[in-house]
């Protein structure tokens, strides 16, 4: 049995991230929105060298995102569709994400960073990934909107698999523009909450689309998850402790600790590793916390070592019908009062 036309996919899968990374840039599904268009049309308005597209639209046809008519008319597949910026969950921010050339470069430090345990793109580039995106100001806002589009992927289902009963505020720590404490708020009536993030990522205000009661009771702070966040009796970190190291995660946990309410919870929402049905994805997940943040993913008992450092007890793990579980941990009676 000839494996070689396999493997030679896996070894040459870097091409199609690129080709696909190239329509999202050229915003190929956004001009395509209202109806096929003749390759010089969509060349004029992409702004791109004609034949040049013609042979990047060759791959991407291939790769079924988009069809090409006996005319010569090119447009849009559903998958392709997804690429388009005003759909719910755009993976084009996600396919963006490759053009920056110090996110590609550090890809190509892997196996450095295999072979030594250190972080690729601090590595490479001699600052870390934070700091490369606070000065620079479109990789800082595409890796905004892709914390957003891939954060409405999953919560719907985080708000539907908690029950926040019994609890009054929450605070999504590190929660970008917000989206999942919208999610939750809404289905949650009862609940107020507070964004918490650092100052180039928070929003101005919740989104234009939540209703006027979600509104009345969202709110906005800006600061750093290792000095303090907002008091409440619940906090939510949507994959944030997987950007970060054991001892710097411990250190974020702890922060919360000291804030949080008698009685109140850390609500953990992560990947966790070698979870039945989401095997690779995670394990590529944890591959990329290690060439870009420095981060990693982790077995659930791992994230319990997290979580008795800091004060709390193992947590209880709640499935999700998305690729996330949720970890709720309680601080420990010594803590809780320590």
């Amino acid at each position: 049995m000839d494996l070689t036309p396999d493997l030679r996919s896996l070894i040459t899968g870097f091409r199609t991230s690129a080709a696909v990374s190239a329509a999202a840039e050229l915003g190929l599904s956004d001009e395509l929105a209202s109806g096929p268009l003749s390759l010089t049309q969509l060349a004029r308005r992409v702004g791109a060298d004609e034949d040049t597209l013609g042979r990047l639209m060759r791959v991407l046809v291939a790769l079924e995102l988009y069809a090409v008519s006996a005319e010569g008319a090119y447009a849009a597949t559903p998958l392709g569709a997804g690429l388009r910026a005003d759909v719910t969950g755009s993976l084009r921010p996600l396919a963006r994400t490759l053009q920056d050339p110090a996110t590609w470069a550090a890809w190509g430090r892997l196996t450095d960073s295999v072979r030594t345990g250190d972080n690729a793109f601090e590595a490479l580039h001699g600052e870390d990934v934070w700091t490369y995106r606070a000065s620079h100001a479109e990789a800082n806002a595409i890796f905004n909107d892709n914390m957003t589009a891939l954060t409405s992927r999953v919560a719907a289902a985080v708000a539907r698999a908690y029950d926040f009963g019994g609890l009054t505020s929450v605070v999504d720590v590190g929660g970008g523009h917000g989206v999942l404490l919208e999610a939750v708020l809404a289905r949650h009536e009862h609940l107020r909450g507070t964004v918490f993030d650092l100052p180039q990522a928070i929003p101005t205000g919740p989104s234009s689309t939540v209703s006027e009661s979600v509104a009345s009771r969202w709110s906005v702070a800006a600061g750093s998850f290792f000095e303090a966040v907002p008091s409440a009796d619940a906090y939510l970190l949507k994959k944030v402790l997987h950007d970060w190291s054991d001892e710097r995660c411990v250190e974020i946990l702890r922060t919360c600790r000291r804030s949080l309410e008698p009685g109140g919870v850390v609500l953990v929402v992560e990947l966790v590793l070698d979870r039945p049905g989401h095997e690779l994805e995670s394990a590529l997940s944890d591959l990329n916390m290690l060439v870009l943040p420095g981060g990693r993913e982790r077995t659930a008992a791992q994230f319990d070592a997290l979580f008795v450092a800091a004060g709390f007890g193992p947590a209880r793990l709640v499935e999700t019908d998305a690729d996330v579980v949720i970890l709720e941990a309680r601080a420990t009676p010594a803590a809780a009062t320590g």
